[in-house]
């Protein structure tokens, strides 16, 4: 082979490597997966990939397969800034995906104002990222604020009416009590203790002592993952026999283990239909690729991951072969009445919601949740 043509070919085989290399859509997450709350990121992220991996072996999103680049922001807010910085300024990300965390995800906002970056199924239900809408964001879950209602109604109808109230002093904690104010405010009740405690240092002896000396028959945590199990093991070393409750963002098998004694009967509002109900289409193909992996269950947590990629996809999908970040967030906004398995997704420039659905579930004897 003459030296031109040994040039030509070495550019050649260049130019194939590099058009295969780039023949991918990236997605950019920033997640606590090593922190309080790791056991639920690893689970939600994990029901995201059980989607994300089945679209991407039939060929991916018009031709182009998905890669999730995700980042360990080890729930701090700060941190997971700098990650969303890194992920969109540096590797050139199409889209934000499955964040996690009230402040953490406050805290990327003006980054994908500022870079016209959507963000699809932020692992939140605060209320800040719902009203205003925020044009970047597109959530799939419910509200913190509609759960926490919830679960003080479901209390109410029990003939509980000392309640207590213990929450992280964030804009999360702050979020989940205005919520269980809304409840207690329909069933004239008032708490009988509200105690916040600092989210990087709590200490829970003494909100455990105010707990206890009002005799609470029930104590909602809005905290995550490791507060809320130091929170619910400080109540029982008080001597609190009171109702453990708390929010779905504790969904995962790893909270329920991380429990370990005081699992049993702990109230844990949901977001998604039950895990086992295949009569949901969405959980029916969550179950069969679970199974197809060797998983012998799926858990709330994944089946968020799994919703919130099913809107990522089709966001895609709308966006066209050349899926640039302002064509995603048109399509994401152009989604109306989008099935995602029983339940429906509707988006438009005025409402970026999401789902509405919440229901309660309880961890019984077996170490599962139970509706």
């Amino acid at each position: 082979m003459k030296p031109w043509q040994t040039l030509w070919a070495a550019l050649a085989l260049a130019l194939s490597l590099s058009t295969t290399s780039h023949a991918q859509i990236l997605i950019g997450q920033t997640a606590g997966f090593s922190g309080q709350v790791a056991a639920g990121v690893k689970e939600t992220t994990d029901g995201a990939l059980l989607y994300i991996d089945a679209v991407n072996a039939k060929g991916g999103v018009n031709g182009q397969k998905i890669e999730l680049s995700s980042l360990d922001d080890k729930f701090d807010p700060k941190l997971a800034a700098d990650n969303a910085r890194k992920l969109i300024e540096e590797q050139n990300v199409a889209a934000m995906f499955l964040t996690r965390g009230t402040p953490h995800t406050e805290a990327m906002i003006p980054l994908l104002e500022k870079h016209g970056v959507a963000l699809v199924g932020p692992s939140t239900g605060a209320m800040v990222l719902h009203q205003p809408v925020r044009k970047y964001i597109f959530n799939v879950r419910a509200t913190y604020q509609r759960e926490a209602e919830k679960a003080i109604t479901h209390l109410a109808s029990m003939g509980i009416t000392r309640v207590a109230l213990v929450y992280a002093d964030d804009s999360f904690g702050a979020d989940g009590v205005l919520g269980a104010q809304k409840g207690m405010t329909a069933a004239k009740m008032t708490p009988v203790a509200s105690e916040k405690f600092d989210r990087a240092k709590p200490d829970f002896k003494p909100v455990a002592a105010k707990v206890t000396k009002g005799d609470a028959q029930a104590v909602l945590i809005i905290a995550s993952g490791s507060a809320v199990v130091d929170a619910s093991n400080a109540l029982r070393a008080a001597g609190s026999a009171a109702q453990i409750v708390t929010l779905s963002n504790n969904a995962s098998g790893g909270f329920i283990k991380s429990l370990g004694n005081n699992a049993r009967g702990v109230i844990v509002t949901q977001v998604y239909p039950n895990e086992r109900a295949v009569t949901y289409p969405m959980v029916k193909e969550a179950q069969e690729l679970a199974k197809a992996k060797g998983l012998t269950e799926i858990s709330p947590a994944m089946l968020e991951g799994f919703a919130a990629a099913k809107v990522l996809v089709e966001g895609l999908k709308r966006a066209g072969p050349k899926p640039s970040r302002d064509k995603i967030q048109a399509a994401l906004e152009s989604i109306k009445k989008f099935d995602l398995g029983g339940l429906e997704v509707t988006y438009g420039p005025d409402d970026h919601t999401g789902l509405d659905f919440a229901d309660l579930s309880i961890i019984g004897t077996d170490g599962r949740f139970r509706r």
